[in-house]
């Protein structure tokens, strides 16, 4: 038995972390579960600050509530006393910020508002030993500090994206190395970054938090003498220009080394205020891998390109041998058209690094900006060398959690997208995209993926910071909750979906971990929004007569121009204020205010009642006939439970009309599959994932995608970008899909308590024939693999992995009253728990899981197949039909059964006798691809 992580607010190690409310948790590697109690001892400088007895482990989470101090230092121990006495101990340890601490220092500035990279520098000298330094600073816009020229921690675009008018957030930086004895210089680099540079979803609007930068610092220096000392940011700072001569997020950076650092001055002294500075959420951004060149290309027309091979976000460098005085142009783009480089669909965005070297080798890096790429368009630089490139990938820093593998190589590449999508967007703020001028936090993308992105990455910290930003658009608001957040003075929100954001997400979190700290601190936000569409819609219990996106980039709206789908609306929007209502009243539950709670859970009954009285017949159908209604309906559990088969029935009876193709946009993508998969008919949800033709997520795959897509074409059959324009290439949304494959392909669903106890219980279906993957929960890794192999028996083995503390309920298809054998042991039948440890099952099914053709069957699909053409062939002439006329096949008519051809042409017939011999030899044959003829 041993301790394998300890966390501290779902962080390792956390420095200078805003922590309102302590939750440590622990994860125990063991083959074998047994009766454990636990401790956590927690103390500073040797001094106890807290203490727990020996508890039965009944959970592996600790909630300690003591008052912490600033700037302390506090080392975490976890004791583990196990059956026979043995004590198994692990440490970890947190520091925390300045809290609520003042400032001593004051905000420094340059009065030139012009410059685009304000330095401050000051020389300090220190004199005796030094046991421990810290840095606490921030700076507006962006920044990056420097001890004698060596930068300080490895993060970039400090102090990250918020309204900085009312909240910037506090870096916390341990420099005892850096600040030993000696003279040293300390510098302080600054540029506009979303602060001051042009930003937001109105082109050209800068200076949206304000026009002026300026940096804060505090040194805390503690002497081997037991002496302290502080030297902070004040009138003896000087201040100049530096060689950054124009920098933004979406125009990129342009540098000159050839300018020398001169007319220093003294800094003003701004009386900015000091009470909103914090200490910080923001998860830093850092450099999380490196790609390297794949290709040098030279196009068709002229240019000197890079290929990187994947679709990204961060920052690139390059090394410098370039003489003195020579300029280089870097531009970087996500596709190419015709072979050549392509920006357009970065509308404004010049996203572009042009450099002046100063004659010296070294690698050249920009600082202030971060661009979203696959190729890069280099002018300056002859003979490019492929080793003299690289592109560094930064994100939030966050750690894989999650990933699927199958035999499939188009799957893997999906699966690899959608968590490429998930790198390149969580930048501080879950962004719509890293590439062109947008990069904005929007709410309804953060919504529908949020399951997915805690899946694949640890994102629980990192919400936690994005819900601040939404929580403080909403007290400007009234309790509107925002389109995205920053808003960067956007007036606008209010919408479903987006604006339940602020409901979904942190209730999603406190799901997936059973931390509920996340609802504590969110709860007023959450309670304010659904309070503001009760104050704000024209229908008490239903929401109406509001702006909504509806059912965004649907495919099945009657009118093209307009992307909110067919899905009524008004039907979607009550749906989201019911479920935002209902999360409420659960939180409420949580945190013991009755009140609410009862409030709150009459409001979401009367809710869901108006929607049943509006939108649902007596006898449960529909009154809007589309995917994303009937998905939403059985998401949310808004059919009683004895038409729920109806609702289904009529889900799938839409999908065979829309040729078994999705039609559905931001809301229904989520739900669809897993709606299908949950009741009944996973093969046909495996059938619409497994599609190549559009819309499709295999499209994508085929035309070359590295991450996902806005639209479900944003590049044509044809290589063309979608000539409708608004076409990200790295978009997450509709990545969500991944979420259904972690729930229903592996099979890892249902959690209760953050997966002390879930659901094992995957689908099978010979498509997808050999499956592995993982979910490292809180509890530890939950892993699962299994193959359906191709003998005669059609045996299905598994091998899955429990971790200690956790118990899986498994649910193998198929088994009633089969053999099962686990580790070499027998039982009867397909349901039953597993603890910790790693099992090897296999059984027979009691159906097996070829795929075979049906009644159902197109008629351009039977044609495919000589074999299959032979025997019917031997029935009745039917198939000449197509044979005279090929373009009938190509057409509509193809996509019919035969059974359906003879209903309704009039010139075909079949008769009874020939059409069930038909039958029975579909049911019967193996599709091609399973067959082994």
């Amino acid at each position: 038995m041993k301790i394998t992580a300890i966390s501290i607010n779902h962080m390792t190690e956390p420095l200078g972390f805003l922590l309102e409310k302590l939750h440590i948790s622990f994860k125990i590697n063991s083959e074998t579960s047994e009766t454990i109690q636990k401790q956590l001892i927690i103390k500073h400088q040797e001094q106890i600050d807290y203490q727990t007895d020996f508890l039965i482990y009944d959970n592996n989470i600790f909630e300690p509530d003591f008052p912490l101090t600033p700037r302390t230092r506090y080392d975490v121990t976890i004791n583990l006393k196990r059956e026979s006495g043995e004590i198994v101990s692990s440490t970890s340890h947190f520091e925390t910020g300045k809290m609520t601490e003042a400032f001593e220092a004051k905000w420094i500035t340059n009065n030139d508002k012009t410059i685009q990279n304000t330095l401050f520098r000051k020389n300090i000298s220190i004199t005796k030993k030094v046991i421990k330094a810290r840095l606490y600073m921030t700076a507006l816009g962006v920044y990056e500090t420097f001890i004698d020229d060596q930068k300080v921690g490895n993060e970039f675009l400090a102090p990250g994206v918020d309204d900085y008018t009312q909240w910037i957030q506090v870096q916390t930086y341990d420099i005892t190395k850096a600040l030993q004895e000696g003279e040293h210089e300390c510098l302080i680099s600054t540029a506009d970054g979303w602060f001051k540079g042009p930003y937001g979803f109105i082109e050209g609007v800068d200076c949206i938090y304000g026009d002026q930068h300026r940096a804060i610092a505090e040194y805390h220096i503690d002497y081997e003498d037991g002496s302290h000392e502080v030297i902070t940011t004040d009138s003896s700072w000087e201040t100049t220009a530096g060689n950054i001569t124009k920098s933004s997020i979406y125009y990129g950076e342009d540098r000159d080394d050839t300018i020398e650092l001169t007319e220093w001055q003294p800094v003003a002294i701004t009386n900015a205020d000091k009470s909103i500075l914090s200490d910080r959420l923001s998860l830093p951004l850092v450099v999380k891998e490196t790609l390297d060149v794949k290709e040098v290309i030279q196009t068709p027309a002229g240019e000197n390109m890079l290929d990187f091979g994947q679709n990204h976000a961060g920052l690139f460098r390059f090394y410098n041998r370039a003489p003195k005085g020579t300029k280089i142009y870097l531009q970087v783009g996500e596709i190419l058209q015709e072979g050549n480089f392509y920006r357009d669909n970065l509308r404004t965005a010049r996203a572009a690094f042009e450099y002046i070297s100063d004659g010296i080798e070294k690698w050249v890096q920009p600082s202030f900006t971060y661009y979203g790429y696959r190729y890069m368009k280099v002018e300056g630089i002859d003979n490019l060398n492929p080793d003299d490139f690289k592109a560094d990938v930064i994100y939030s820093d966050m750690e894989s959690t999650g990933n699927i593998t199958t035999q499939n190589s188009k799957v893997n590449r999906l699966f690899q997208n959608v968590i490429w999508g998930q790198k390149s967007n969580f930048v501080d703020s879950p962004t719509d995209c890293p590439q062109r001028d947008e990069r904005l936090g929007w709410t309804g993308d953060a919504n529908v993926f949020s399951n997915t992105a805690i899946l694949n990455m640890n994102a629980y910290a990192f919400y936690r910071k994005f819900l601040k930003d939404v929580a403080i658009e909403q007290k400007l608001n009234d309790g509107r909750a925002p389109m995205y957040a920053p808003a960067f003075g956007n007036e606008d929100g209010g919408g479903a979906i987006w604006g339940d954001a602020t409901t979904f997400v942190p209730w999603n979190a406190y799901q997936a971990t059973g931390d509920a700290s996340i609802l504590v601190e969110h709860y007023d936000a959450m309670r304010d929004w659904v309070d503001w569409i009760t104050r704000h819609t024209a229908t008490p219990n239903l929401w109406t007569d509001c702006f909504q996106f509806g059912d965004w980039l649907a495919l099945d709206g009657e009118n093209p121009a307009m992307p909110t789908g067919k899905t009524d609306e008004d039907f979607i929007a009550s749906i989201y204020y019911y479920y935002s209502a209902y999360i409420v009243s659960e939180t409420a539950k949580l945190i013991g205010n009755t009140a609410d709670e009862m409030k709150y859970a009459k409001l979401s009954q009367g809710i869901k009642t108006a929607i049943h009285d509006e939108y649902i017949s007596k006898n449960g159908r529909l009154t809007i006939d589309t995917q994303t209604a009937y998905a939403l309906a059985l998401q949310f559990k808004l059919i009683p439970n004895e038409q729920t088969s109806r609702v289904v029935s009529d889900l799938v009876n839409r999908i065979g009309k829309d040729d078994n193709h999705l039609k559905t946009g931001f809301v229904g993508t989520p739900y669809t599959n897993q709606m299908l998969s949950k009741y009944g008919y996973h093969k046909l949800a495996t059938t619409i994932f497994l599609h190549e033709d559009y819309p499709s997520w295999l499209y994508a795959v085929n035309l070359g995608a590295t991450t996902v897509w806005e639209r479900w074409n944003s590049v044509m059959p044809d290589g063309s970008m979608n000539p409708e324009g608004m076409n990200s290439l790295n978009h997450y949304s509709i990545g969500a899909i991944m979420e259904w494959a972690y729930k229903y392909v592996l099979g890892i669903r249902n959690s209760k308590k953050g997966y002390q106890k879930f659901d094992l219980a995957p689908e099978f279906d010979a498509r997808l024939n050999k499956v592995s993957g993982y979910y490292e929960s809180s509890y530890g890794k939950i892993a699962v693999a299994y193959e359906i192999e191709t003998d005669d028996n059609h045996t299905i083995k598994m091998t899955l992995s429990i971790p200690f503390g956790a118990t899986a309920h498994v649910k193998l298809p198929r088994s009633e009253n089969v053999t099962i054998m686990i580790n070499n042991h027998e039982i009867i039948g397909g349901q039953f728990d597993l603890t910790a440890g790693t099992y090897t099952i296999s059984y027979q099914p009691n159906q097996d899981y070829i795929e075979r053709y049906s009644a159902e069957t197109p008629a351009a699909e039977i044609m495919s197949d000589a074999y299959l053409v032979e025997k019917i062939d031997k029935i009745d002439p039917i198939l000449d039909f197509f044979r005279n006329d090929p373009d009938a096949l190509n057409g509509g008519l193809g996509k019919l059964s035969l059974k359906k051809l003879n209903e309704i042409l009039p010139f075909i017939t079949i008769s009874q006798e020939n059409l069930d011999k038909i039958v029975e030899l579909l049911e019967a044959t193996p599709v091609i691809s399973q067959r082994k003829d």
